[in-house]
């Protein structure tokens, strides 16, 4: 589909296509806005720290969408919503390793470039670089302190960017156009059926979260400051109807909160569909599908939102998710009074559709985004084999189940790091909460014998935080009582089978029907536990302690986890999004790999021994027995396990374990 866009130095109307008709009362026509967003530099389904393929995410599979997409909408737009720049190891090789040069152009924009985007947004993560690199990857010039705005302009995406909410405090004008409106030529039905060509003026506005001035301070205080959603597009739609735009879609970079307005809101898009004259919302950072029928986070079910028919206060609206798994597609159909296309919202589709299919398959990638970005690959994967920090201690989860943390209490100091940080900038409200941190050990052996984290005493890689924590989860903390604390210690404890201490025959510990990655565990020197295997789930946490005091229920956490299980992964009770107290820009795993970055070198007595919890002592008449690899009752030893055994190098079950003893006496 043909179009043309005339830059020029303020958002003025573009120049029309030539040749186009001019649109008469009961003219129809139907447009596909597709959305992408929270990509976060995954350009190809691969995982830089696991040095792997990964299908399950990659723009090079939502290529295959776009493509679908593309066939069943002939008019159709292409936006991202933001958060493109930053966020995998590809990104921070660019960024930070080989930093890019004038002339080159992003890995992320080349693609895009490629795909035909038509206009895009500016997220929050955009700004972690600093304003000289957005400036230069983005082919802006920015009137700022910091930034030699004399340079040449810089190699950038080869669409529109827009931001309307982020000013130059030495300008006070906006640092991008704050909108552009786009000549998109479109195939119509006039009131007779008949196909006319046309010219469709689409005006796109962006919005940033106003948060980024506390989540970027350091680079951005002094140099710019932000502007509420509501009032700033209250300002600036008027402009774009009266330059000719048919219709308005707002590309906000947020999630929804119909909490009382404030200027100052991260995710303000409920409020910001109240303001008048906007068709459609293309919405993310919240890294979320929406519509979503089923959904129970609570930003999807507020007054005033439809998650099945993607409406937030009647305006078609779609998030899709992050990291290329989904891709955003609303179907807008149009229909024209004899002044101005109207959107028929009766019959306009809202779908953010999946890159998994049925089956569980996933999309093939389109092999041509591959070959665009071969070098910028090959060279990241050297660079994820640089080290990082370094471990005097092996990290491994062959004994989680019986109480070895190595593998797991980094993880949970970083965790517990980051929120207490992120409170104290960002929450004050509550910053008198102790804050916790829950992690599990996500290799358990379920897939075979080498199915263990395992990282060797030494250097430490980007790739082997990947081994510490598997998942691309984002880090999110709740808020919960002690009592609400202690049924997610139980349900966890659902790892276990219930042991009858006078069996004389062996008994197997471990219910394998019940996944490793939901063993979540503390591992803190202020909290302790006890786990009594006798008793059957939901009555197995014994003297839940804090700072050596019982925990009631009039105790108040904030406890560090991920966006998985914040919003009711794996069942624990009460855990079903409604409790998220931060729901951080951040992976999980980024977060952990800046505090090994920052701490250098972890100590086993430091970062691999903070064990909070022990089995409840018990006798048996026999013994209670789990299986792990062959040959590693050392790594039981230096755990503090004295109370494991080696029964046999082979279990005799024909896939490569040993049968271990654990003594619930000791």
């Amino acid at each position: 589909m043909r179009y043309q866009i005339c830059i020029s130095a303020l958002p003025l109307m573009f120049c029309a296509v030539a040749g186009a008709a001019t649109p008469t009362k009961g003219s129809t026509a139907l447009v596909g806005v597709m959305e992408t967003t929270d990509l976060h530099s995954n350009v190809l389904g691969y995982d830089y720290f696991k040095l792997a393929p990964e299908p399950s995410l990659g723009l090079d599979r939502t290529a295959a969408l776009i493509a679908q997409a593309r066939q069943q909408f002939p008019n159709n737009l292409l936006f991202d919503n933001g958060d493109a720049i930053q966020g995998s190891a590809l990104a921070d090789y660019q960024a930070l390793a080989h930093p890019l040069k004038c002339d080159q152009t992003l890995a992320i924009y080349k693609v895009m470039n490629k795909l035909g985007y038509d206009g895009g947004g500016i997220g929050n993560h955009e700004f972690n670089y600093g304003l000289a690199y957005l400036s230069q990857v983005t082919g802006n010039r920015f009137e700022v302190d910091g930034v030699d705005a004399s340079r040449p302009r810089c190699a950038g995406p080869a669409f529109p960017q827009v931001l309307a909410n982020v000013y130059s405090l030495k300008t006070r004008q906006p640092l991008f156009a704050p909108y552009r409106i786009i000549d998109k030529q479109i195939t119509a039905q006039d009131a007779d059926g008949k196909p006319l060509t046309v010219t469709l003026k689409v005006g796109i506005i962006g919005f940033a979260p106003p948060t980024i001035l506390s989540w970027d301070k350091r680079s951005l205080e002094g140099k710019v400051y932000t502007e509420g959603l509501r009032e700033t597009a209250s300002r600036f739609i008027p402009e774009m109807r009266a330059q000719g735009a048919d219709l308005v879609v707002a590309i906000s970079h947020g999630g929804l909160d119909d909490s009382a307005y404030q200027p100052s809101m991260e995710n303000g898009n409920w409020h910001l569909s109240k303001v008048p004259g906007i068709d459609a919302m293309l919405i993310g950072h919240s890294h979320l599908p929406f519509p979503n029928a089923s959904s129970t986070i609570p930003q999807f079910n507020l007054p005033g939102v439809d998650k099945v028919k993607g409406l937030v206060n009647g305006v078609p609206t779609v998030m899709a998710n992050l990291w290329g798994k989904h891709l955003g597609v609303i179907g807008l159909h149009l229909s024209h009074d004899g002044q101005r296309w109207i959107v028929d919202r009766s019959q306009t589709t809202v779908e953010a559709r999946a890159a998994q299919q049925a089956g569980k398959s996933f999309i093939a990638p389109d092999p041509a985004i591959a070959a665009l970005v071969a070098g910028e690959h090959e060279a990241t994967i050297g660079y994820v084999k640089t080290p990082v920090g370094a471990t005097d201690f092996r990290m491994s989860t062959y004994f989680a189940d019986v109480g070895d943390v190595t593998a797991i209490a980094v993880v949970n100091l970083a965790q517990a790091d980051y929120v207490s940080k992120y409170v104290k900038a960002n929450l004050p409200q509550y910053a008198a909460l102790p804050v916790l941190s829950m992690a599990s050990p996500f290799k358990g052996g379920s897939a075979g014998v080498s199915d263990y984290t395992d990282v060797k005493a030494g250097s430490l890689a980007l790739n082997n935080a990947a081994d510490l924590y598997l998942y691309p989860n984002s880090l999110y903390a709740v808020k919960v009582n002690g009592g609400e604390l202690k049924a997610w210690l139980e349900h966890a404890a659902g790892r276990f089978n219930t042991i009858d201490p006078e069996l004389t025959t062996p008994q197997e510990l471990v219910n394998t029907a019940f996944p490793t990655y939901n063993f979540d565990a503390m591992t803190s020197k202020e909290i302790s536990y006890e786990i009594d295997v006798s008793k059957v789930p939901g009555q197995r946490i014994k003297n839940l302690r804090f700072r050596d005091k019982a925990v009631t229920a009039s105790n108040e956490f904030l406890v560090a986890t991920n966006n998985y299980r914040a919003s009711g992964g794996g069942g624990f009770p009460g855990l079903d999004g409604s409790k998220t107290a931060v729901a951080a820009p951040d992976a999980n795993r980024d977060v952990l790999i800046g505090y090994i970055k920052e701490v250098k070198n972890l100590t086993r007595a430091e970062s691999g021994q903070q064990r909070s919890w022990r089995f409840a002592r018990v006798r048996t008449a026999g013994p209670v027995v789990f299986h792990s690899a062959p040959g590693l009752l050392p790594l039981a030893r230096q755990a503090g396990l004295a109370n494991v055994s080696q029964l046999r190098a082979d279990d005799g079950l024909g896939k490569g374990f040993a049968l271990y003893a654990v003594d619930l006496s000791k």
